[in-house]
């Protein structure tokens, strides 16, 4: 409740306050005056009006000591708690707000899935592949880039809109991935921050219904949801996929999104979205593991890398190629991205399973430990040690 709530409350002190900064402090103090005030008096009926009502009277005395900002206490004092739409409209200021050109890219994303998402740094540092001091100070640049450059917070409109769209989903799309398989040791997965992705992708779609990248995202999205019943087993342990129960897999949802993604490709518009999503579906509508047609998946890997080629697309690929060419080839093919990928987990777990089907139990355990020891996901820990035993 927590990292939701810190969500709204973040967006909505930015929008009165103006300053990311403080706007942080504020809900940082909401958030620790409720520790030490609900486990007494309970968790109250709303505790999000709490939460805010909180917020405004600490942003109310941090700003006074100020005088500059006479006009925002002002505005503080006469602020009520937002609706929900206000909340809505909040969270997707934020978003385009985090997301300004003005800023590097990658500094766009991690302070979107910070102020937005409520992720800590050192989950967008493992999402990024680098340092948590590294992330740190890129989130500590891009904050007061967007003080100094005086960024207005709101949703750009017209030609202003296009040049954010591209960041705004790359948000979305790590934040639905920490939701679906998060990188944290707490849990497992939180299939609630996955929804939320959903639906804040959902809109920006109703903002740019025309965009096919959009549409690709959002149906990436359903389809991995649509299978998610099944990833699971009731000990929480994860069910690859070749083990799946596909009569667990919502096929009507499944179908829906695949309609959605015939839409998208009727624009004329490729991406990478798309293409993620066109593999996922290849996956989706295979009513067994042994039909799944990993031709057709190399060849929209191939595709992908056309448009955008990294090191993970490069190892999942891989992945695809060994049910083609064999697992000899598809470990020379992992292999060359030993340098890139060399603190990734999933590559030397892949790297075991390959080596398993060659005979080469001995190195296969070696990759396998490794992908252990940085691994923190409790229930891919759970899969490693498994194998590890047998």
């Amino acid at each position: 409740m927590f990292r939701e709530e810190a969500a709204k409350l973040t967006g909505a002190m930015v929008r009165l306050i103006g300053n990311f900064d403080i706007a942080e402090e504020v809900v940082q103090d909401s958030l620790l005056a409720a520790l030490e005030n609900w486990p007494v008096h309970g968790i109250p009926d709303n505790p999000g009006a709490w939460l805010m009502t909180a917020a405004r009277r600490r942003a109310i005395d941090v700003l006074r000591r100020d005088q500059r900002y006479a006009e925002k206490v002002a505005l503080l004092e006469r602020s009520i708690v937002p609706s929900d739409p206000a909340e809505a409209d909040d969270r997707l200021r934020l978003i385009f707000t985090c997301c300004h050109p003005a800023l590097a890219q990658e500094a766009q994303v991690a302070l979107t899935l910070r102020a937005v998402a409520g992720f800590t740094t050192q989950e967008i540092a493992a999402a990024f592949l680098v340092s948590e001091t590294t992330m740190a100070q890129r989130i500590v640049r891009a904050k007061r880039k967007i003080v100094e450059a005086n960024i207005p917070y709101r949703v750009p409109e017209g030609p202003d809109l296009i040049p954010r769209v591209d960041a705004v989903l790359a948000v979305l799309y790590l934040m639905f991935n920490e939701g679906y398989l998060s990188r944290g040791p707490q849990v497992a997965s939180r299939r609630d921050l996955a929804e939320d992705a959903m639906w804040l992708t959902s809109l920006v779609a109703r903002l740019l219904p025309d965009q096919a990248e959009v549409l690709g995202l959002i149906v990436l999205m359903r389809l991995h949801l649509a299978r998610s019943r099944a990833r699971f087993d009731a000990d929480g342990e994860i069910v690859l996929l070749p083990d799946q129960d596909r009569t667990l897999w919502d096929s009507a949802a499944i179908a829906q999104a695949v309609e959605v993604l015939d839409r998208a490709t009727s624009l004329a518009s490729p991406g990478p979205y798309q293409q993620q999503a066109a593999i996922a579906a290849v996956h989706s509508e295979a009513r067994t593991w042994q039909e799944t047609d990993w031709a057709q998946i190399v060849a929209l890997y191939d595709t992908l890398l056309r448009i955008t080629d990294t090191p993970v697309i490069r190892l999942n690929r891989a992945v695809a190629v060994s049910h083609v060419a064999g697992p000899r080839v598809a470990l020379g093919e992992v292999n060359d991205l030993a340098i890139s990928l060399g603190g990734y987990h999933l590559f030397h777990a892949t790297r075991a399973e390959l080596l398993d089907e060659l005979g080469e139990t001995a190195l296969a355990r070696e990759a396998r430990q490794r992908a252990l020891e940085l691994c923190q996901n409790p229930a891919e820990r759970s899969l490693l040690e498994r194998k590890l035993r047998r």
